[in-house]
């Protein structure tokens, strides 16, 4: 049965691999002469396929920039950052985007201990501090051995400090692992679809307004009541939106 599968699985991507090159390459052709409503369905039909890709996600995203589409485009902006943090050509091309956007929101700076910590721990995804962790145990092991089975007092003595310093390490990697690990789980970031959003006090649409939100808007998804999402905003205010006016970044 595994054998089938997997056979079956082997020729599913050996046609819709170059099926999707081929999308992609007219999808580029469309974009080039203007086309942007058609290239985008083109770039569509191949996220239909569950294909992700930091270029399929960067050309939608500037296809709908062209279309003057606020929020898809700040949305597939995200999308690719989340493949390529740092790539520069994102970043300042989202930022163009959000010049179009009308909520101006004031991001509350991080200083301090706090920020330095939260540097550090995004520095690397949870898998690279795991295994910098276990990098860390057999260092520790191998020097412990070391120690153990030494002769000379000045190897006994570095054998010992050097394990004493990967226990240290092994310590602050697992400690950033699973800061890490918490801030991925509580991460859930939304982009705001609807051309204005009623943020109500509590979940439910006879409650009190609080403020309104408009497209292109990005949040971050705190609870689910019904068909209510509880949101934060960068500046820290809170609120309630309808599920349907807003869109989750989900993580890979």
């Amino acid at each position: 049965m595994k054998n089938i599968i997997y056979i079956l699985a082997l020729l599913f991507s050996t046609v819709v691999f170059p099926q999707n090159e081929m999308l992609f390459e007219q999808a580029n052709t469309l974009y080039n002469q203007g086309k942007y409503a058609e290239a985008i369905d083109k770039y569509t039909a191949i996220l239909d396929t569950e294909n992700h890709s930091t270029e399929l996600y960067f050309n939608l995203a500037n296809a709908h920039y062209k279309l003057n589409n606020i929020a898809p485009s700040i949305y597939f902006y995200e999308k690719a950052l989340q493949l390529s943090p740092n790539d520069k050509e994102i970043i300042n091309n989202m930022a163009f985007a959000k010049n179009m956007t009308i909520d101006a929101i004031d991001v509350i700076p991080e200083t301090g201990l706090s920020k330095f910590i939260k540097n550090i721990t995004n520095m690397m995804s949870f898998d690279a501090w795991a295994k910098t962790s276990v990098a860390f145990v057999l260092c520790f092991v191998i020097l412990f051995l070391i120690y153990y089975f030494a002769y000379s007092t000045i190897n006994k003595r570095l054998a010992f400090i050097g394990s004493l310093i990967s226990l240290l390490l092994l310590c602050v990697s697992l400690g950033l692992a699973f800061r890490k690990f918490s801030i991925d789980k509580n991460n859930k970031p939304a982009i705001v679809f609807a051309q204005e959003s009623k943020v109500k006090s509590e979940p439910n649409s006879r409650s009190e307004e609080s403020f309104r939100l408009h497209e292109g808007t990005k949040v971050q998804v705190l609870d689910t009541v019904n068909s209510w999402k509880k949101i934060k905003l960068a500046d820290g205010k809170t609120g309630w939106v309808n599920s349907d006016d807003i869109k989750l970044l989900h993580n890979f």
